[in-house]
Formats: structure tokens, sequence, C-alpha cells
């Protein structure tokens, strides 16, 4: 079995005052509270969600 790719995602703001959406894509990613860090699996669709809501969140990998 091989290991999949992931990277790590860290909330940085609130989601207060957001659009819908975007509050989507983080709960999407598991994002609930502020500086909580996520480890994801590396998928097209995963990287979406984090790319729509970069300026809330720090990527790393």
């Amino acid at each position: 079995m091989t290991k999949q790719a992931t990277f790590k995602v860290t909330l940085t703001k609130s989601l207060i005052g957001r659009a819908e959406k975007h509050k989507a894509c983080a709960r999407g990613l598991g994002l609930r509270k502020i500086h909580q860090t996520v480890e994801i699996i590396d998928t097209p669709e995963n990287r979406g969600m984090a790319n729509k809501i970069y300026y809330m969140v720090n990527i790393e990998g």
C-alpha cells in the first residue's frame, strides 16, 4: 500500500461574515476553529477548496 500525498491547512481568520460557499469549503476541509490545523489528502477537489479560501488559511505542502 502506498502512502498518499497530503498537505496541511490552518485556519487563520474567522468564518464570521464570510460567504456561505467559503464557509462550506472550510467545513468541507474539516476546519472549525481558528488556528486549527488539519492534514488533508492532496486531490484536485481538496486543493480547489483550499485555494478558494486562500485569504483565510495557511497552506503547507
